[in-house]
């Protein structure tokens, strides 16, 4: 990670390698259900769709000094299904701001579908000076328990 304090943005890579005793169709259509997403998501109060694949979100997080409502937006592109898309966050709430961008790829095993994700995420304001090992830690913990709750409705 990357860290500016004239403009108060730090930046860090998360990833992560999940796997679903599932076909990638199928997990395919999970990711993509916005009912399910909200419903996975950690703190989502709204996940509504906003034009061609783009979704406004509100998320409450309680989580030491991040803790607030954020009100964004979440995009999908370069969608090759049922291999892989981007997908695009942002987010503004008063701790400050976060933008992130993950790319995600499907790729069948001998048991299913292992999902693939690599992110960078961005954050502004009091978050950034939080300090890296915070946000990226959160930023994990979120993504596991999103994949954890996604395995268990495959």
């Amino acid at each position: 990670g990357v860290s500016d304090a004239t403009t108060g943005t730090a930046l860090m890579d998360i990833s992560g390698a999940y796997a679903f005793a599932a076909p990638p169709e199928r997990v395919w259509d999970l990711l993509l259900d916005p009912a399910v997403i909200a419903s996975c998501l950690p703190g989502c109060d709204a996940f509504e769709p906003d034009g061609e694949d783009r979704y406004r979100v509100r998320l409450t997080l309680a989580l030491t000094a991040i803790t607030g409502t954020y009100d964004g937006s979440v995009s999908i592109s370069e969608r090759m299904a049922p291999t892989s898309y981007r997908l695009t966050a942002e987010g503004q709430g008063r701790p400050g701001s976060v933008a992130g961008s993950a790319a995600i790829v499907l790729r069948a095993d001998a048991v299913g579908t292992i999902v693939d994700v690599s992110a960078t995420v961005e954050t502004r304001g009091t978050i950034a000076r939080m300090g890296q090992r915070l946000i990226g830690g959160v930023s994990q913990m979120m993504m596991d328990r999103f994949f954890a709750c996604l395995r268990s409705k495959v």
